[in-house]
């Protein structure tokens, strides 16, 4: 056994200083994407000044900006000139299939920012305490539906051949709060014998049909609007889509939701929910685990579940068994329950 003495960290308010400043990674990046910079440097502008006259910005401006960027690792710097990084390649410059900045339009938004400068009354009364926007119609749900179109690209993609790797049985699927209908056009792309029915508000439901025909899909694509609670859902579905909606309510409602589910599936069918779901110990990996966060900030009473606890909803609200999936590349996981 060593007998060397531990060395321990000093302590330091670096952690502090950066987290107060933390708003500041959001701004630029808000601002980048305003100013279509990411671009400007995938054309190949890669000088301040170059990138300032494609951007329409100050030469000063620009420089400390990227500066900036390149510090919090969205681009790299030598000899003075800029570069993308893969992430900032593939999901920030405009040109890319997989291009993702109109997610700020939705992240960064008022709806969801102000409710974060009375975090402290939140805290202390456990209740979102301005605008939870779950109220019928509310409007962040239109801009919602569009924002995130490029963020459920890929997750849509890839929950399509995990529940139909076969595809070839004719299917009907339920999606639930539907909102851009990215996760039942995918389905109805992978699989030409599926037919989807659409649920959320009439608003929003115009977004999704929108994508279903940009998807080619429209005429396999049904929409039944109204409140997720309220509408009849009806039955014999072989699969019931139920994507990033479980976590904006307690567990009771969720239950009761989910009964709602299972009456609709048809038997041997699969309830589907796509979750940020973290471990056990709530605070891996640390993007799920953090969710719960964003949940008391905006919801009166939603959270991120652990599996445990959302196949024990499942249970209850009568489903035989639930089994989870990674998703990788994305952060969230895959929680099928079968009838």
């Amino acid at each position: 056994m060593s007998t060397e003495p531990q060395q321990t960290r000093q302590p330091s308010p670096a952690l502090i200083f950066d987290t107060l400043n933390g708003y500041q990674r959001s701004q630029a990046i808000k601002t980048a994407v305003e100013l279509e910079l990411f671009t400007a440097i995938g054309e190949g502008k890669t000088t301040a000044t170059e990138i300032a006259k494609r951007c329409g910005a100050s030469e000063r401006g620009t420089r400390i900006l990227c500066d900036f960027l390149t510090i919090v690792g969205f681009l790299t710097k030598q000899n003075n000139k800029y570069a993308l990084t893969p992430d900032s390649a593939m999901f920030l410059d405009k040109r890319s299939p997989a291009y993702m900045g109109t997610v700020t339009d939705f992240i960064l938004s008022d709806y969801i920012m102000d409710n974060f400068d009375r975090l402290t009354e939140t805290v202390r009364s456990g209740v979102c305490v301005i605008d939870s926007a779950l109220e019928p119609n509310h409007p962040m749900w239109v801009k919602f539906a569009r924002a995130m179109v490029p963020m459920m690209a890929l997750p849509s993609q890839l929950i399509a051949p995990l529940i139909d790797p076969a595809k070839d049985q004719k299917l009907r699927v339920l999606d639930i709060a539907a909102g851009h209908g990215m996760f039942g056009i995918a389905f109805a792309k992978h699989n030409p014998q599926t037919e989807i029915t659409a649920v959320d508000w009439p608003a929003v439901l115009e977004v999704a049909k929108e994508n279903a025909a940009k998807a080619g899909v429209s005429d396999r694509y049904h929409t039944n609007p109204g409140s997720a609670f309220d509408v009849d859902y009806g039955t014999g579905f072989d699969v019931v889509l139920v994507t990033n909606f479980l976590h904006h309510f307690d567990k009771a409602t969720c239950e009761k939701l989910l009964r709602k589910v299972h009456s609709a599936v048809a038997e041997g069918g699969r309830a589907v929910a796509l979750e940020f779901v973290p471990n056990d110990d709530r605070i891996t990996p640390p993007q799920a685990a953090s969710f719960a966060m964003q949940m008391l900030g905006g919801t009166p009473s939603g959270d991120a579940y652990t599996f445990a606890e959302l196949q024990e909803m499942a249970a209850n609200a009568g489903f035989a068994r639930s089994e989870m999936h990674e998703l990788p590349p994305t952060i969230e996981r895959v929680v099928i329950s079968y009838k």
